[in-house]
């Protein structure tokens, strides 16, 4: 009895490859993932305090948390410069509105003192 003949392969395609998952061979040892929280905290607060115009507490906490990502993350350096630049603009913007404020403050008591 013969069996019916198999299709053959066609040889023009090429054969399917699957993403394998990395192995580091025998005798290597993968690096542990660098910590990057600090310094994603710092931007996250710089954005956030640019943006939604947050108290001055949050440009301070990120200003803060920046630095000492600059300090501790050397992978993360990016985005711990980001968070420092950020939240220092936002931290400028707020000491030049409360000396605005202050030197209104001094305009009015100085008129009021004139007129009294």
């Amino acid at each position: 009895m013969s069996h019916p003949p198999q299709p053959q392969p066609n040889s023009s395609q090429p054969p399917v490859m699957y993403p394998q998952p990395y192995h580091p061979g025998p005798g290597r040892i993968m690096a542990p993932p660098q910590p990057k929280g600090l310094s994603i905290a710092s931007m996250v607060l710089g954005i956030c305090s640019i943006f939604l115009g947050w108290t001055f507490i949050a440009p301070i906490v990120g200003f803060v948390l920046g630095i000492i990502g600059l300090q501790r993350e050397p992978a993360a350096k990016g985005m711990a410069v980001t968070g420092v630049i950020l939240n220092g603009l936002m931290l400028l913007g707020w000491a030049l509105l409360f000396l605005f404020g202050l030197s209104m403050l001094g305009l009015a008591a100085s008129t009021t003192a004139v007129h009294a």
